[in-house]
């Protein structure tokens, strides 16, 4: 579903990734791991076509990104850590305005929203302005609007950042109800409990490059995450 093939992205004379290959099928919960400045933002953003890059390829869902950013943007979803979201707009209207730009049917916007926003306690706030709303309120509409679409795959930069424990569960188990239609989830995190629990697969970046990836049995072993991370950091 994401296919990142030698990765490199340069500001200057720094590589803020370098020569970085994931691969993330579909149904997968794929975790990316590093320090602030390790490059997980950069990646982020470069497989979600926001910026360019100098070498490699990124296909989604075998479209490329370079080459077709508009049909990739159609197969997924992004949640930033810090969401900028429209804040002279209502939540139902940011919603709305979404799920117009998707172009999502009366019926099935109707149905997500009321789910989604009941499920994450929002819907007596959709009416409010986004101005009025919480970081923590802000990141939930974010997650509701991220999934009106029904995305392919989903790429979440810090997604449990903001969130009440409440929501935070909310999210995990929903993760793992669209991993098991066949969506796809990227997201880095700083929570390396979360990371452990939650996902199939997981990959550690340091200085922009790829220094650990795999199964979390397979990355981790008999330790925890915790500890093989924190190794893996002092090398």
């Amino acid at each position: 579903m994401l296919k990142i093939e030698r990765l490199t992205k340069i500001y200057g004379e720094k590589r803020a990734v370098d020569d970085l290959s994931l691969h993330i099928r579909p149904g997968e919960i794929y975790g990316f791991i590093g320090h602030n400045g390790a490059g997980k933002t950069t990646t982020i953003k470069a497989c979600c076509g926001i910026l360019n890059f100098e070498e490699g390829n990124i296909q989604i869902d075998g479209i490329s990104v370079k080459e077709n950013p508009l049909e990739c943007k159609k197969k997924l979803a992004y949640i930033p850590d810090n969401p900028d979201l429209y804040d002279f707009m209502t939540g139902i209207r940011y919603l709305n305005f979404i799920a117009d730009i998707f172009g999502v049917n009366a019926n099935d916007r109707q149905e997500r929203i009321h789910k989604y926003a009941d499920m994450f306690e929002l819907t007596q706030d959709l009416a409010q302005p986004i101005s009025a709303y919480s970081h923590g309120m802000k990141q939930k509409l974010a997650i509701i609007s991220a999934l009106i679409h029904e995305p392919k795959l989903i790429i979440m930069d810090e997604p449990f950042v903001g969130l009440d424990p409440k929501a935070s569960h909310l999210l995990k188990e929903t993760m793992h109800e669209l991993c098991a239609t066949g969506t796809a989830i990227f997201f880095s995190t700083h929570v390396l409990e979360v990371a452990e629990k939650l996902c199939d697969k997981v990959a550690i970046i340091k200085e922009g490059r790829l220094i650990c990836s795999g199964t979390m049995e397979e990355v981790k072993g008999d330790a925890s995450l915790e500890e093989v991370f924190l190794e893996m950091e002092e090398k």
